[in-house]
């Protein structure tokens, strides 16, 4: 080929690229730079010369939520040989992103490592757009364009998290809008709609730029105020009442007087959970209605629930040091197999050693940790403790539970990314337990998150299977490895013929579609032999073995676990 012909191959190629609106890169994955044939600022919208000149500043422009799938997609294919074929969101100038759809494939050293990535973006924010319309309707109100009820709470509860975290102090506010429906009813629906958008848009004003505004329903606003004392939430209610009835409302109709009543609650004193927030604040809006309207009503404590909560503080503080003294240990329990007494793995339960050796059962300092906020940080060292445990012990296979908080937290599946990421010996021998009612609380995000587990290498069990109303179709979309029954059903399982039934039926609905089973609380041998003709796979319980802080795993335990099974 004559130099002026190769010269010209570079020249067809970004012509071509510029007819498709496409733009091709190459990314040197030793020195981590990008090179770019075509221009990407321009396809993005950037004007910033050279924005994206490696591997870490495309990184910084991806939206967070994509950056997992993004990686995911490129380990299966660097590892596995999979097709690399992405959509992800990367961050313009105006803040907001743009869709683009990334093909390419990886060159290998000779040891089979990716040294370089080659590849094609397609800019697809216009054909995401009715996805991006369906998102907005997920999350915001249609009407005064403010967040919705659900997103309300996850900011609500993203606040009490921050704010038992860093021992800040908040409030909510329900604030209503009084005699709206009447207001309907003589001037119409399109008047009673212009004052709900002209009132929110009061309510915006009368906000700091922390604060975080949300239509629940109907007349029903909430706000909440992030870092603010109780002696100055009365103001802030003052500040709104004010506000919204100092002018009337400008409609078709002519003006409109309006006025708002405010209830609150704050947190965490009187509520460490958004919908206990949320329904102490209402319950105080509807006192501020019955006292004549136009009027704040904060929400009060008895004295028995102030002690209450300084109690469940005190005991938070306990579990603070007993995390930062090492002091969370796990106690063992084996799941067996049902037909062999083999040991599958070991579940890991949490337990508290207390300052005086006593052995503190999480039962009884979870839920106040959970309402407390802290729970994030106990699953992270769950995770932390469980992976050290199996890398020092190969042949072990351990199991743990996760909140139903961290089931669908992208932050925690980042982290056990990070530590399991080259390491597949160590997932496979992990079991992530999540509970039922935690996976059927967001369907989607549910079974997202099981298939990031699982393409980890980990396998993923559905805990208390049959205590909420999982459907076949909802097992089907989890894609779980494993159901644990619920202990409810087991415990005097022969005694109770209801629950026989039960568990035939549950059984049924697993074994059909191949996933290992899993009975719990298993506490005598009649209750083991029904179980094992009814085809359960494995089992768990005193029965075999209670829970020990002592590692379990000898050839005695095993033996003593096989023996009980054939007794049995």
């Amino acid at each position: 080929m004559m130099p002026s012909e190769q010269n010209e191959d570079p020249q067809r190629l970004r012509a071509t690229l510029t007819a498709a609106g496409d733009v091709a890169y190459e990314w040197d994955l030793v020195s981590d730079g990008i090179t770019w044939l075509g221009s990407v600022e321009a396809m993005l919208g950037l004007r910033e010369a050279r924005a994206i000149v490696s591997g870490r500043t495309l990184a910084a422009r991806l939206n967070p939520d994509d950056l997992l799938l993004r990686q995911q997609r490129l380990n299966a294919h660097w590892r596995h040989g999979a097709t690399f074929d992405c959509e992800y969101r990367v961050r313009v100038e105006n803040g907001g992103f743009a869709w683009v759809h990334d093909r390419g494939t990886a060159t290998f050293d000779e040891d089979g490592r990716p040294v370089r990535m080659g590849g094609v973006w397609r800019l697809i924010t216009s054909r995401k757009a009715p996805e991006i319309r369906v998102e907005q309707a997920a999350n915001y109100d249609e009407l005064t364009g403010h967040f919705n009820k659900k997103r309300l709470r996850e900011a609500l509860d993203h606040v009490l998290s921050s704010s038992l975290r860093c021992g800040s102090a908040g409030a909510y506010l329900a604030i209503g809008i009084d005699k709206l429906t009447a207001v309907k009813e003589a001037l119409g629906a399109e008047v009673a709609e212009a004052v709900i958008v002209a009132i929110s848009q009061r309510l915006d004003r009368s906000l700091r730029v922390s604060d975080v505004i949300g239509r629940v329903g109907g007349d029903l606003f909430g706000i909440v105020l992030s870092n603010c004392a109780e002696e100055h939430i009365a103001a802030a209610a003052e500040k709104i009442l004010s506000a919204v009835s100092h002018v009337p409302v400008m409609t078709t109709s002519g003006p409109v007087h309006v006025t708002v009543s405010v209830g609150s609650a704050t947190f965490p004193e009187q509520a460490k959970t958004s919908y206990e927030v949320m329904t102490r604040a209402e319950a105080a809006l509807a006192e501020a209605k019955e006292a004549g309207r136009n009027c704040f009503v904060p929400s009060r404590l008895s004295e028995e629930q102030r002690d209450q909560y300084r109690l469940g503080l005190a005991l938070g503080e306990r579990v603070q040091r007993a995390l930062n003294e090492d002091r969370l240990v796990f106690a063992y329990q084996p799941v067996v197999d049902s037909r062999t007494g083999k040991v599958d793995y070991y579940e890991c339960l949490l337990r508290m050693v207390a300052e005086d050796g006593r052995i503190i059962a999480a039962g009884e300092f979870m839920p106040i940790i959970e309402q407390l906020g802290f729970i994030r940080t106990i699953d992270r060292y769950v995770l932390e403790r469980a992976v050290r445990e199996v890398a020092a012990h190969p042949g072990i296979c351990l199991g743990f539970n996760i909140s139903g908080l961290t089931a669908t937290d992208y932050a925690w599946l980042r982290s056990i990314t990070s530590m399991l990421k080259g390491k597949p010996e160590i997932a496979r021998r992990l079991v992530v337990e999540i509970t039922e009612t935690a996976a059927l609380h967001d369907i989607e995000e549910s079974a997202r998150f099981v298939g990031a587990l699982r393409e980890l290498g980990c396998r993923v069990a559905l805990d208390d299977f049959g205590a909420g109303f999982t459907s076949l179709r909802h097992l089907q979309a989890l894609a779980v490895d494993t159901v644990k029954l619920d202990g409810s059903f087991v415990r005097n399982l022969a005694q109770n013929y209801d629950n026989q039934m039960f568990v035939r039926h549950l059984l049924g609905l697993a074994n059909g579609l191949g996933l290992d089973t899993v009975a719990e609380c298993v506490e005598t041998a009649r209750e083991a032999a029904i179980l094992r003709r009814e085809g359960v796979g494995y089992m768990q319980g005193y029965y075999f073995a209670k829970p020990t802080i002592e590692r379990p795993w000898s050839e005695s335990d095993t033996d003593d676990v096989r023996h009980a099974l054939a007794a049995s």
